[in-house]
């Protein structure tokens, strides 16, 4: 038995929630995956996981078992980039994710003049707006739009955005122009699953917010959508402002109800905060923060 790869075994089944689902993450047959916690628990004379038809636990045993073989597998994963170098030059592959958006507007062009600059590092780019977990999906570099909830992990915020509410001048000029939240009542809104409550937009109301129901024929689940809708002329929209601000400055989409803009919401880069920075990390986000923070400020 290779005990650390029965180890590494173990983490993806416990993080991964199956063997099903630890046999995609480390890319071998799902009885591979079996047949290492089989034996490393015969090893060790005693039971791990608790499998049951619904799902899988770790044992009394297993869970400080688990985290001695995360510390043990962080440690060696420390050495390697020591010893490849990462922390006295920088080198590598980096792995960074952000919005779908956020990532193709902005991320992007600092994403080229950064490989022209670092030649010896590697990028994978994730950008979808799933919250990818950075200690189980090994993402170096997160940027993330909202309040922080996880302290785990080092921030650096690089700038607000704010959620404003457009349309097209076709749209308006056949239907008016809302001056305060209870105008909706009059419009057709595009409504997007993930930003307010479901068929309510949110609005500033004196030291609070105030959820206003909007009248929606259409829902979409992606902002992209949302946009092609409003462009189109099918009603209201709200998003992010950097969604729209190329539409906006060509006056392809008008901004509505400018007095009523929720508080902004901080951007933050973020990068895990135990250990030492490998420099490729480092170098990243000392080149992407202040390019971020101006294009957010445009």
């Amino acid at each position: 038995m290779d005990r650390l790869d029965a180890m590494m075994t173990l983490l993806a089944v416990v993080e991964t929630g199956s063997f099903s689902a630890a046999s995609r993450r480390l890319r071998v047959p799902v009885t591979t995956v079996s047949r290492r916690v089989a034996e490393l628990e015969s090893h060790l004379r005693t039971q791990l996981l608790q499998r049951t038809t619904r799902k899988l636990s770790l044992t009394d045993a297993g869970v400080p078992y688990v985290l001695a073989c995360r510390q043990v597998i962080e440690q060696i994963e420390e050495a390697e980039r020591t010893a490849s170098g990462e922390y006295r030059s920088p080198r590598g592959t980096l792995t960074i994710t952000a919005p779908a958006m956020l990532g193709r507007i902005h991320l992007v062009p600092i994403v080229a003049d950064f490989m022209a600059q670092y030649a010896d590092i590697q990028l994978t780019c994730r950008f979808n707006d799933r919250v990818l977990d950075m200690q189980d999906e090994h993402v170096d570099v997160a940027i993330r739009i909202g309040e922080l909830a996880d302290s785990r992990h080092r921030a650096r915020r690089v700038g607000t955005i704010h959620r404003l509410v457009a349309a097209s001048p076709d749209y308006l000029g056949r239907r008016g122009t809302p001056r305060t939240p209870a105008d909706l009542d009059e419009h057709d809104c595009v409504a997007f699953h993930g930003f307010d409550p479901p068929g309510h937009w949110l609005f500033p109301n004196t030291k609070e917010m105030a959820a206003t129901p909007i009248p929606s024929r259409v829902m979409f689940d992606t902002i992209d959508s949302v946009i092609e809708a409003g462009l189109a002329g099918v009603g209201l929209i709200r998003v992010f402002c950097y969604h729209i601000m190329r539409a906006l400055r060509a006056g392809d989409l008008k901004e509505v109800l400018p007095d009523f803009v929720p508080p902004g919401m901080p951007v933050h880069i973020l990068h895990k905060g135990e250990g030492l920075v490998p420099l490729k990390v480092r170098a990243f986000i000392d080149f992407c923060a202040p390019r971020l923070e101006a294009a957010l400020a445009r």
